[in-house]
């Protein structure tokens, strides 16, 4: 496949997961506000909180050292799909040994709830474990489907599985409301449940079909997607097994660093329940965009840097056309993130009082709430500069590197937890946006050293993607002064009315904005246009 080929596929691969993202994060933002008129905000805050860390721990220190190694190692020419799927194999037990480490961390060493407030905790804890070791059954078929670019498989499969936990979370939440946590649970589980089916159906009936043979895929039955040995070869590609091990131990530093502020909730009890709710809350509705945009672009082009560039070579030594479009494709995805984070952050800070009034009323509009989200709205600059500098890094990276690149993790998981502690101590929940914007700093900065280093000996300069015109920094300067003082005027205690003019403000700014985009980054509109969005990359083919 041609680094142009490859591109493509790439670039619909993260049209279709903005869209699912887009999707899920709507049913999501409509699924909280909904139930926080059915109950208390100590559930939510046990549920997003301390069972959603248990999930999410479980399955990112289970899963994505071997996602990232795999599909790194499937680029080249020499692989054997039949070592990569015993390979994957081993999430299964290791999945099943964090599940009974965790269960019992979560049950017997941390605080437990009120149960008359948060009923069920116990039960809900193994639920939310075993709901995790159930997805880990699809991560071969994943990692097929990704390296092969079947996008709308992962549309189709989690849209269904997201549909049938939001239907069973408002079921249950509106006639069985008493069964508290078992609610959560049991929507869980059927999440993953309806994953783990979708794919399985799906390579049941494509393996051995004509569509397979055309598109000559390198398995051809459904034992194939077992465990097994192959004639003449080991069980497992043992440089894949060592670059996997190097990308296990930066993973659970990574896990500290994303989910830092949770760990350090959960583990030293700085905020109630209640608050921990409120803060997930706000954490969630700030972090929308960041995750349902810059996410998938992040995972679906990192897929294109590891399959045009050769890990751990130099520019001068890879194909020059490669390196070329590799350059071309971060400077775009740069200036794209950081004029998408720079309009969060401006007009993020002017409405983010509304914003909370509008969703949750009072409950999260009156007290920290309305400075949390300001603040998040800095933050996600930072995340959407980070998401795709790391993405090329980690693409680029030799295992020396990783494994050097290691320690720095372990220096930025340190110092991550205790600013927040220190941090949340002095500011409280604000002190959590505060630390992350720090280590977000530093990450960034390492990996521009990097990019900088990795390309200085070229013609290329991709970096120059974060510098954007002047023109547009003057529309948001101006955006800021007058959302700013919209703000002061006309919200929000002062009736709908002075709301909508305030919002009519705001979407001329933002159209003065748009104006500039389009005026002054011709070549960041022509990537989004030809690259990133379905309508137009059909119309190339």
């Amino acid at each position: 496949m041609s680094s142009q080929d490859v591109l493509k596929s790439a670039s619909t691969l993260a049209s279709y997961n903005v869209l699912l993202q887009v999707t899920f994060r709507v049913l999501t933002f409509l699924l909280n506000a909904f139930t926080l008129r059915f109950v208390s905000k100590e559930l939510i805050g046990v549920v997003n909180v301390r069972l959603t860390l248990l999930y999410s721990t479980l399955v990112f220190l289970a899963r994505e050292a071997f996602r990232r190694a795999c599909l790194s190692g499937v680029s080249g020419t020499n692989h054997s799909w039949r070592q990569v799927i015993n390979l994957l194999w081993l999430t299964l037990p290791l999945g099943v040994l964090w599940a009974a480490l965790l269960a019992c961390v979560w049950l017997w060493l941390l605080e437990v709830p009120d149960p008359q407030t948060v009923p069920f905790y116990g039960p809900a804890v193994v639920l939310f474990a075993l709901s995790g070791v159930q997805e880990l059954l699809a991560e071969p078929l994943w990692v097929l489907a990704q390296a092969h670019m079947f996008v709308r498989l992962k549309v189709v499969g989690e849209s269904l599985a997201m549909i049938a936990k939001c239907s069973v979370t408002v079921v249950l939440v509106v006639f069985c409301r008493e069964w508290g946590l078992y609610i959560f649970s049991a929507a869980h589980l059927v999440y993953t449940g309806f994953l783990v089916l979708c794919y399985a159906v799906y390579f049941i009936r494509f393996l051995g079909s004509k569509e397979a043979a055309e598109k000559s895929f390198p398995l051809r039955r459904v034992g194939d997607l077992l465990p097994g040995r192959a004639d003449g070869e080991p069980l497992i590609d043992w440089t894949l097994a060592r670059l996997t091990w190097s990308f296990f131990k930066q993973s659970f530093l990574k896990q500290i660093l994303t989910e830092g502020e949770r760990y350090v909730m959960t583990f030293f009890n700085v905020l109630s329940f209640g608050d921990q709710g409120v803060y997930d809350i706000v954490n969630n509705l700030g972090s929308m965009v960041a995750r349902f945009i810059f996410l998938p672009i992040e995972e679906s082009f990192y897929i294109f840097f590891a399959k045009v560039l050769e890990r751990g070579r130099d520019v001068r030594s890879q194909k020059q056309d490669d390196v070329a479009i590799a350059a071309e494709v971060l400077e775009c995805l740069l200036k794209l993130v950081l004029v998408i984070g720079l309009i969060i952050t401006v007009f993020g800070y002017a409405y983010a009082h509304l914003a909370l009034d509008i969703y949750g009323g009072s409950l999260l509009s009156s007290g920290a709430g309305p400075t949390l989200l300001k603040c998040y709205s800095g933050y996600v600059l930072l995340l959407a500069v980070n998401g795709i500098t790391e993405c090329f890094v980690f693409a680029a990276m030799s295992q020396e590197d990783v494994d050097k690149y290691n320690f720095v993790m372990l220096a930025l998981s340190v110092s991550f937890l205790f600013l927040s502690y220190i941090l949340t101590w002095w500011a409280g929940a604000v002190g959590f946006i505060l630390a992350n914007c720090l280590n977000m700093g530093l990450r960034i900065l390492h990996s521009l050293l990097y990019i900088q280093h990795y390309f200085q000996s070229s013609q290329w300069k991709p970096l120059r993607g974060l510098l954007p015109s002047p023109l547009l920094l003057l529309a948001l300067a101006v955006s800021a002064v007058v959302t700013a003082l919209s703000e002061g005027v006309f919200c929000c205690d002062s009736g709908w009315l002075l709301r909508l003019v305030h919002i009519g403000v705001g979407a001329a700014c933002l159209l003065g904005v748009l104006v500039a985009v389009l005026l002054t980054e011709t070549r960041l509109v022509q990537f989004v246009r030809t690259q990133l969005l379905p309508r137009y990359a059909k119309k190339r083919t």
